[in-house]
């Protein structure tokens, strides 16, 4: 303003000026040209002003007369919220992508229970779209009763577990509902599918375990408590040696059940070790001739066996696995069964031992759960046989631990396919 009033009285004088040199007419002439120009410069200045108004990210432009001191502090603030701005988009950024990375998921809603955020752990739980569901009822969306009534009470002390169907396979998921802000809510959803199978095999292997020697121990009890209470001229020797062998059987029985959990326990908690060159095919020849004398000559057994063929690893733990296939064929063909052993490097550069048998077969719906410890397709038969239960339990940890893979190909009443195939690393021809 005042630099304005100072330009004005600077071309009142320049008229004043003219009008002594030249007269009045002329006077008034520079004075009105002077106001003239000065609303010309100041209509372009404000013409910039208005350029700049629709882009005041830039800088403002310069020297715009009075304007300067106008528009100079406020680009500065425009420029120091821009700054602020930014620094908060940053935060939230990071903070979004924490969430996002969180193995937990999140789910924000609105005062009316309508979703207005979740990361992707929780899309993965629920099976949320973002785009669609964005505004729509967690009730819509979550339809399961039990967390209809969870949600509709007057607090939520603690989580609640939900079961719900995906792809079809059913998911466990813990839900913990809680308020935040004002009028919003956050749902935290956890996936603990694996921990409730984790769950309930421990609760079937403690099952299974008691189940497994009570049968024995009733029987040893049974004959001891026979024996002591029954006078020693009433038993035949014949009796007595009949009763002895019982006893000693359930007794092996026992002795076998629990030298499984021990190697079991021992796989499991031992590390993976390199291990050194084991020939297999001297581990598969002391296997057959163990399992001829199983078998009592009641099977044919087939061989294609590689001699040169060797396997880095514990050789104690591959005779097991070897092992426990060959004796598990033999326990599962009829009498004059057809059993073949392989050992042979495959096209891909892999080494496979197989053993194939024309056995009784197993369903398709029983091959999932073979490895599981105890599990038997017939519980009678199994135990007729004298298997513990646990042989394809130990032979898949021993796969696992030599980076191999035990693969079971069955149909029922056709026989069977079993095979440990190892990786090319751990493969070498001996000399």
């Amino acid at each position: 303003m005042i630099k304005t009033l100072i330009t004005i009285v600077l071309w009142a004088f320049l008229g004043r000026l003219s009008t002594s040199w030249f007269g009045t007419h002329a006077g008034w002439a520079v004075f009105s040209f002077g106001l003239l120009l000065m609303i010309f410069v100041s209509a372009f200045q404000l013409t910039l002003i208005k350029r700049w108004v629709k882009n005041i990210d830039a800088p403002p432009p310069p020297s715009v007369g009075p304007w300067d001191e106008v528009l100079a502090p406020v680009y500065r603030h425009l420029r120091k919220d821009k700054q602020e701005i930014e620094t908060l988009n940053r935060h939230v950024d990071g903070i979004m992508l924490a969430a996002e990375a969180l193995p937990d998921g999140a789910i924000t809603l609105n005062e009316a229970m309508q979703l207005t955020w979740c990361n992707q752990t929780a899309s993965e739980h629920i099976g949320l779209n973002l785009e669609t569901d964005r505004n729509h009822s967690i009730f819509n969306i979550l339809r399961a009763p039990e967390f209809a009534h969870y949600a509709k009470q007057n607090g939520w002390p603690g989580p609640v577990m939900l079961h719900l169907q995906s792809e079809g396979q059913e998911k466990s998921l813990l839900v913990q509902l809680t308020p935040y802000g004002v009028g919003q809510f956050l749902i935290v959803t956890r996936d603990v599918t694996q921990v409730e199978k984790l769950e309930t095999t421990r609760k079937d292997f403690v099952a299974n375990v008691s189940h497994e020697l009570r049968t024995p121990l009733t029987v040893l009890s049974g004959f001891l408590e026979t024996l002591r209470d029954m006078p020693d001229e009433s038993l035949s020797r014949e009796q007595k040696e009949r009763y002895q062998d019982l006893m000693l059987e359930q007794a092996h029985r026992m002795q076998a059940i629990v030298a499984d959990l021990l190697t079991l326990s021992t796989l499991e908690s031992s590390p993976t070790a390199n291990g050194d060159t084991v020939r297999i095919s001297n581990i598969i020849h002391k296997a057959l001739e163990q399992g001829r004398i199983l078998s009592n000559n009641q099977h044919v057994f087939v061989e294609n066996i590689a001699e040169d063929l060797c396997v880095k690893g514990i050789e104690s733990e591959l005779a097991s696995a070897v092992s426990n296939l060959l004796t598990n064929a033999i326990r599962y063909t009829p009498k004059d069964g057809t059993i073949t052993v392989s050992w042979y490097l495959t096209e891909s550069g892999h080494a496979c031992y197989s053993v194939q048998d024309t056995g009784i077969g197993i369903a398709s719906q029983d091959i999932p759960r073979l490895t599981e410890r105890f599990y038997r397709v017939d519980r009678g038969r199994s135990r007729a046989t004298g298997g513990t239960g646990l042989g394809l339990a130990i032979t898949k940890h021993v796969a696992m631990r030599h980076n191999a893979e035990l693969s079971i190909h069955s149909r029922f009443g056709a026989g069977s396919l079993f095979s440990l195939i190892f990786p090319p690393a751990r493969i070498s021809i001996a000399e």
